[in-house]
């Protein structure tokens, strides 16, 4: 299964509770900071609902 680079770009002040825990799930804490995933269906939905928050590319 093909990998996805997901990255954290902007703040999750002000932001609904279940954006924050979804960055949390998908591992993210900073800002700039990098993780790498597989791209599953699970995964690629919880990235589409962060989507302002994040960058991906494909790894």
């Amino acid at each position: 299964m093909a990998k996805i680079k997901v990255t954290k770009q902007k703040s999750a002040i002000n932001r609904t509770k279940r954006q924050k825990l979804t960055l949390e799930a998908l591992g993210l804490k900073k800002i700039g900071q990098t993780v790498e995933h597989e791209a599953t269906p699970n995964i690629i939905g919880m990235v589409k609902k962060v989507k302002h928050l994040v960058s991906i590319e494909e790894a």
